[in-house]
């Protein structure tokens, strides 16, 4: 539990640091760690395709770091405050707010126990929100240890309020969703829909594309592209080598007829 505190602290720094389309990606490397150390310290056999999707994700996180957008620096909480109320983030934030609350009132009821996008597509859209409000925060915090108190400002304290009611609605239909459907199909699909959104978000609000070339936002989207086949083909045959072999049945009657019985009721 520690261990995990203080990986989401230094999780939550990194927005500080470097554009969300960097940092949010790169969350595909926590699966390869917990598939390397599950196949050493619990023994779980780590198969050809495991280690394909490990080498995929690697491959695809090196890529997106050597080719990421350049962090623009921020002054004031206010400059992302203004990012925030262009006219373009406006309308992608109106947009998830509402096809939130119509997930939730009117999906949630006839299809969340049957239809595990409806779970998924809120806790991605509000993790979009969650994301670009974490970044503000983390922003107005490495200002304020520098010197220059960002708490004076309303912004900051809108965008702490905006993290925490983001954060518990995710956690809440998130673990409705673990608790309802398969966490090894949950995972992936929660995995891509989150980032993709993520990645939309940054790009509408702080325009990290803005300064780089086709061939760099090529490059990035295909390792993003690389990082989720390799986070599918690590969920999709995470399980393979954990079967126990089926034995052939044993024939000691050299009546067909018995054999014939015996070798349908083992495979039924």
């Amino acid at each position: 539990m520690i261990t995990m505190i203080v990986g989401e602290v230094a999780n939550f720094a990194a927005y500080a640091y470097a554009p969300a389309i960097l940092v949010t990606p790169l969350g595909a490397l926590s699966i390869i760690f917990s598939a390397v150390l599950a196949h050493f310290i619990l023994e779980e056999k780590l198969h050809i395709f495991g280690v394909l999707g490990c080498v995929l994700c690697v491959v695809g996180s090196t890529s997106i770091v050597l080719h990421a957008p350049q962090e623009k620096n921020m002054e004031s909480v206010k400059e992302v405050w203004n990012l925030a109320t262009e006219p373009g983030f406006l309308v992608y934030t109106c947009i998830v707010v509402v096809l939130v609350v119509i997930l939730i009132l009117r999906y949630v009821p006839l299809y969340g126990h049957s239809h595990l996008i409806v779970y998924v597509g809120i806790c991605s859209l509000m993790g979009s929100l969650t994301v670009m409000s974490v970044k503000a925060l983390a922003i107005a915090l490495k200002l304020t240890f520098s010197g220059m108190n960002q708490f004076i400002y309303f912004q900051t304290w809108l965008f702490t309020f905006v993290v925490v009611v983001c954060c518990l609605l995710q956690i809440d239909y998130l673990n409705k969703a673990l608790d309802t459907f398969n966490t090894a199909v949950i995972s992936p699909i929660y995995y891509v829909m989150f980032t993709s959104l993520t990645i939309l978000a940054s790009m509408i609000m702080f325009k990290d594309w803005d300064s780089q070339n086709a061939s760099q936002i090529v490059t990035e989207l295909c390792g993003f592209i690389t990082i989720l086949s390799g986070t599918f083909l690590l969920h999709k045959t995470k399980d393979m080598g954990s079967s126990e072999p089926i034995e052939p049945p044993v024939f000691t009657n050299q009546n067909p007829r018995t054999n014939f019985e015996a070798s349908s009721s083992h495979l039924s």
